[in-house]
This record gives structure tokens, sequence and C-alpha cells, in this order.
């Protein structure tokens, strides 16, 4: 799996030894966050998008760009806010006043990596204009439809404390995030190397390229032929069906959550160093992959209940194949 003669990447190319480099490169920029990271890399590798979502102040944007520099992809940040408006995304047709022409500029959305800062701040119209973008990597404007560039990821952040001034993301657009990552405080030795790693200097400067898009798009054609058996294809929707009917749950994973329970298992198993996935992978990935598509009864939530523990609950309850 390693020695790769794929388009894009050149004869004797070492895919292992390159990810361990973009692993070394992030974790020197977010310290003690290497499962973190792992699951970024998985929604990169599986070619989904990402939902980073935690307190402020944990480095989620700081790892968004630092994760661009390392794959080279082009980069663009978006503050969302609640006068922020579809154009200012997708980009415009302008009128050039000397010969009463449109041409059409475009937004910050025709980049490699989309960086959504805060989404939950914009309004539901502004957050509906990546729908399409998400899901079919293309954009309409003005009924014209412009296809987006290879590859294209948006890595959103959101804070789940502060709602005041946010707008919850609706099922659809969270069903249309590959994995949900909650970043978490650093541990005391990690932080005391936070503290002295930018007494002189910000490590995000001392970031560089270890992949170029070209041999991005080849890992991600590794990630899809790693092997799965249908026994294990059976056990994913075996979990997914579990999340449809829990009695503690109004609303299950769509068919797009066991496309991404799949894909995610493939990319963990990758990242692991294998060319077949089994149980484990997608128990490791199920609760990223599924908690936040998933709604919880009032019942449920009246009594403390997440739905990250529902779906530990289910995993539980749905009988492993050997």
């Amino acid at each position: 799996m390693t020695d790769s003669t794929s388009p894009g990447a050149a004869p004797g190319y070492d895919f292992s030894d390159a990810l361990d480099r973009v692993r070394r490169a992030l974790g020197g920029v977010i310290r003690g966050k290497a499962g973190a990271i792992d699951l970024l890399l998985m929604g990169v590798l599986g070619g989904g998008h990402v939902l980073l979502e935690d307190v402020p102040g944990v480095g989620k944007t700081t790892l968004a760009k630092a994760l661009a520099r390392c794959l080279s992809m082009d980069f663009s940040r978006v503050q969302f806010t609640p006068d922020l408006l579809p154009t200012d995304i997708l980009g415009a047709s302008i009128l050039d006043p000397r010969d009463g022409s449109f041409s059409f500029r475009p937004g910050p959305v025709f980049n490699n990596l989309l960086l959504a800062d805060e989404v939950n701040r914009a309004s539901p119209r502004t957050q509906s204009a990546l729908l399409e973008a998400m899901n079919e990597a293309q954009v309409t404007v003005d009924g014209v439809t412009r296809a987006l560039p290879r590859p294209f990821f948006v890595v959103a952040t959101q804070n789940p404390v502060d709602y005041q001034g946010t707008y919850p993301l609706p099922e659809a657009q969270l069903d249309r995030f590959l994995l949900r990552v909650e970043v978490g405080y650093p541990d005391a030795e990690s932080e005391m190397h936070v503290l002295f790693d930018r007494q002189l200097t910000d490590p995000l400067e001392e970031v560089q390229p270890v992949v170029d898009t070209e041999q991005l798009l080849a890992l991600q054609e590794h990630v899809r032929q790693v092997k799965v058996e249908r026994d294990l294809g059976a056990f994913m929707l075996r979990v997914v069906a579990g999340t449809r009917e829990h009695k503690e749950l109004d609303l299950g994973a769509s068919p797009r959550g066991a496309l991404a329970l799949f894909r995610a298992a493939q990319a963990h198993a990758f990242l692991d160093g294998r060319d077949w996935a089994g149980p484990d992978d997608v128990q490791q990935v199920a609760r990223p992959v599924l908690a936040h598509r998933i709604m919880l009864s009032s019942q449920a939530r009246y009594g403390g209940k997440t739905s990250g523990q529902l779906v530990d609950e289910i995993l539980e309850m749905v009988d492993v194949p050997t």
C-alpha cells in the first residue's frame, strides 16, 4: 500500500511516510491532539467535509490552516456573521459599465479548502448556500453551474456553548459533514509546550507543504480501494438501522450516513497502514460519523443523554462479525 504508481504519485512514492510527516507537522502546531488530527485526516482522505465543534481558543482555525499548508491546498477563510450573504461565499456576476456586459467573479468557495469559521452565526439562507457545494462540488449562480476545484473540502467550526446570535445548523447541512470532531482542551504538558512554542515565533509559520494536490487525489483513490467484506458492510447497516429504531431517537442516520460510515472506516484502516477494513475501524469512527446525524427525543435530552452516548449504546447492542 505504501509503494504507489498511481496517477499523480511518482513511482516508489511512500504514502505512509508522507502521512507520518503530515501528522508530525500538524502535531507541532496543535499539541496533544493526535486523535483530532487523525479524524481530520480521515475526513480529507475520505473526500468528505469536517465540522470542528468545540469551545473557543482550542485551535480549530489553526488546525484548518495548518492542514491546508501541509497538503498544498489553496485556502480561503470566511468569517460567518449574521449579515453575510450567499454571494459573499459563492461569487457574483459583476456589471462592466464600459460595455454593459457581466462577468463572473468567483467567491472564496472556489478554492481547495474553505474554512467556514463559526458557521452557525450566519443566517439559514447563507448556510444553505453551501449545500450544493458540499454535496456536488459545484455551485449554481445566475442559472449557470460551475464546477469547484478538485479536491474540495469544507472545514467548518462552531462553538457549542455560545448560542447567542447563532442559528443551529439544519439537519440537511449536518448530514453533509463526513465527521464531527471535538478538539478538546490540551493536557497540562501539551499546554506548557503551547506556551513556549509561541514565545518567539508561531509554529504555523513553519509548516511546509508535504503532499501536493495530485498526490492527495492519489491518496483518496487508495482509500477507496481499501477492501471491505460484505459481512462488514452488513454490520455497518445494522448500526445505522439501530439509530433509526432506537426508542430515544426521533431521527436516525440517513443512507448518506451509511456511506459516510463506509468511507470513514476505509480511511481509518488506511491511516492504520492496512488495505482492508474490519469491525474495529467501524467502531472507532461510528461516533464522529453518526452522532451529529441523529436527533434525540425530548425524553433523552431531559434525561441528560448525548447523541454520542446513544451511538455507543447501539454499538454495544449490535452483533459484531467475526
